[in-house]
């Protein structure tokens, strides 16, 4: 019998690819987005609820208002400027590291993992699906091979049924999770990958240019162009 899933699904590129790679091996059960007064929250609850419906998995959004409180981060300060890097500066460590600072939220990827772990438990699934990468691991700890070594570590303890986390895209870089999306139809035309919440994806955010990146190098700028603010790859 297959596995059925619990998935971490904020709706943007890796999570949604993440899920599309485990719904080749099992149903995707029940599709968790969190809402944590982010600014891009409508976009990316919408965004989560059309893939999840495509899926046909159930969908949950988790209310989260105390880490808006607790976090001074400027994905959720209106008063606090979302920072913006340069195309060219992507791949600097200095520069990707202080954005990184400037948008963690705390032990965000770790709370979201014990919420779904103990819905998946309670209602009879043994497996997370969550969507980290090889780019923004090495800024973003929580992104890591070793967070979800750790992280099921603390399960087997925490849970009596021993929850797995799955992390299908792992070891990838965002050019290679848009070229498996492809394979799997992935619908990127749905996707929210902007730390703002406009009508547009910025183009300015560090999650706007990487996977402005990823498009362009998997082929598919054209057709995604029109989601983003910028008319080319070298506003």
């Amino acid at each position: 019998m297959a596995t059925s899933y619990v998935t971490l699904l904020s709706g943007g590129l890796d999570s949604t690819v993440a899920t599309y790679a485990a719904a080749q091996q099992g149903p995707v059960a029940l599709a968790l987005v969190f809402d944590y007064g982010q600014h891009a929250a409508k976009r990316e609850i919408d965004a989560a609820k059309a893939i999840a419906k495509r899926l046909k998995a159930e969908w949950k959004v988790i209310q989260l208002p105390f880490l808006q409180e607790v976090t001074k981060t400027s994905l959720v300060m209106n008063e606090k400027v979302i920072p913006q890097i340069k195309m060219a500066q992507l791949d600097d460590r200095s520069e990707a590291e202080k954005s990184a600072s400037q948008v963690w939220v705390p032990n965000r990827n770790g709370l979201f993992l014990n919420i779904a772990a103990s819905m998946a438990e309670g209602l009879g699934y043994s497996e997370i699906v969550v969507g980290f990468n090889a780019e923004e691991a090495a800024t973003f700890p929580d992104n890591s091979a070793n967070f979800v070594a750790r992280a099921e570590g603390f399960f087997e303890l925490s849970t009596l049924s021993r929850i797995k986390v799955v992390a299908p895209t792992i070891g990838w870089s965002k050019t290679e999770i848009v070229k498996a999306g492809l394979r799997w139809d992935v619908p990127f035309a749905e996707v929210w990958s902007c730390y703002r919440g406009g009508k547009k994806m910025c183009a300015r955010c560090e999650s706007c240019l990487r996977s402005m990146r990823a498009y362009h190098n998997a082929g598919i700028w054209e057709q995604m162009k029109a989601r983003f603010e910028a008319k080319s790859m070298d506003h």
